[in-house]
């Protein structure tokens, strides 16, 4: 019989030992599914968890090292936040799908049931000629009447110029678009993913095509009360501790010098690439190509007066400009975000401020001298939707590990939406194993 005293170290040792490798979104997600189930480890190369979407910096220059946009179709994201203890709906500012390009296309959907919403938004819309407003719904109802799939896939652009999509549309609505949902440009950007990302905001219930708008930082809309989550479970946090080598030994794997009796791989690519002696992901893994997202900070005195909270200029340098004092309370600092910017443009930090000021400039003629400047570029931001990229499999050919990131969710790009859903299935797959042992 075993004592009280000792049960805890007699359940405890009756668990699977398991580590998860990575405490970006993906991992953390994979981590919060498994607490609780597992003698389970958290490792993460950075001092602190979050990966490609938390905070960067200290002090007064600490910012969000992108601005993200998540949809009302992120039902993953939403349960584990309410998991760890947030309410979506007090961290996020929700907004009805709305499109805000000073002298170009703009456009408010009302609060009514789809598809009725996006009907009465694109008949109101402005900016856009009758013929565009048709052409744009008539290859929305082709993929509809496809079932958001096509019977082979193609870039974005090839299938646009299919369904006759006027240059104005291309300009004002489809290229803001895919530049911001896949951060890849229609020349190169799969079709099929794009029209998956459609299914599920524009093809479902009105509010799955709802904005959603960070109100907090990004560390603390998920990571850290992940962290402090899974502190408080039990869980084995190591932060600034990055894994060198994975092997097996004895029908277990080996992480660096400890044994554990399953692993997730909760990385990016590049980085799984060169953790995992597995030459078929490898081989998959080079054929990734990766853009970069350029976030330009301007703080001003007072907050510069812009048409909306997200908006956008015709002909403007930034893809989007956030008013982060109406978003974060943070006093006016505005943040524009350059989405697959060409590499050469990223040279010259000067120039790219200047171009970020003259949109706020331009929106807001009467704005006060710009205080001070910060620009966070992420280089490997996103991998690239690019047309038919093969993608590896949950599980490689090192029994007991098992892969996560927004990498692997077959259907989407790289979302913050496909990095906990792919979490939260290799926490399943690794159960599941367990469970038929």
């Amino acid at each position: 019989m075993v004592g009280l005293e000792n049960l805890d170290i007699w359940l405890s040792a009756m668990k699977p030992r398991v580590a998860v490798i990575g405490a970006g979104w993906a991992g953390l997600a994979a981590a919060v599914e498994l607490a609780g189930q597992v003698d389970l480890t958290v490792f993460e190369a950075g001092r602190e968890p979050g990966g490609r979407a938390r905070c960067v910096g200290a002090g007064s220059q600490r910012v969000d090292n992108g601005q993200h946009i998540l949809l009302g179709a992120y039902h993953e994201c939403w349960r584990l936040m309410r998991k760890v203890g947030l309410e979506p709906e007090q961290v996020m500012q929700r907004l009805s799908l709305r499109w805000m390009r000073q002298g170009g296309m703009q456009m408010q959907c009302p609060p009514w049931p789809a598809p009725w919403h996006l009907l009465a938004g694109l008949l109101t819309a402005k900016g856009l000629s009758w013929f565009a407003k048709w052409r744009l719904l008539r290859a929305l109802q082709v993929l509809q009447r496809q079932n958001w799939q096509l019977s082979s896939d193609c870039s974005v652009l090839s299938w646009l110029l299919s369904q006759q999509q006027p240059p104005s549309l291309l300009k004002e609505f489809w290229r803001p678009l895919v530049l911001s949902a896949l951060n890849t440009p229609l020349e190169l950007a799969s079709m099929q993913v794009l029209a998956a990302v459609l299914r599920d905001s524009l093809g479902a219930d009105r509010a799955a095509s709802d904005l959603l708008l960070p109100k907090v930082k990004l560390s603390a809309l998920f990571p850290q009360p992940a962290w402090l989550y899974l502190r408080a479970q039990g869980v084995t946090l190591r932060s600034a501790s990055r894994v060198q080598q994975l092997g097996a030994s004895d029908g277990k794997v080996m992480v660096d010098t400890e044994l554990y009796d399953a692993v997730i791989v909760a990385v990016a690519p590049y980085h799984a690439a060169d953790l995992l002696a597995d030459e078929v992901v490898v081989r998959l893994l080079a054929a990734y190509r990766y853009y970069p997202i350029a976030t330009v900070y301007l703080q001003f005195a007072q907050s510069p007066r812009l048409p909306a909270v997200m908006c956008g200029r015709r002909d403007g340098a930034a893809d989007w400009l956030f008013d982060r004092a109406a978003l974060t309370d943070e006093q006016g600092l505005i943040a524009a975000v350059f989405s697959a910017p060409a590499e050469d443009s990223l040279g010259d930090r000067q120039a790219l401020v200047q171009r970020a000021l003259a949109d706020v400039q331009a929106l807001d003629p009467s704005v006060g001298p710009l205080l001070n400047s910060q620009l966070i570029v992420e280089r490997r931001a996103t991998f690239a939707s690019l047309v038919d990229l093969p993608r590896p499999v949950l599980s490689g050919s090192l029994p007991g590990v098992f892969l996560a990131g927004d990498w692997l969710c077959p259907a989407y790009p790289a979302t913050l939406e496909g990095a906990v859903r792919s979490g939260v299935s290799a926490a399943t797959a690794l159960i599941d194993g367990f469970s038929k042992r």
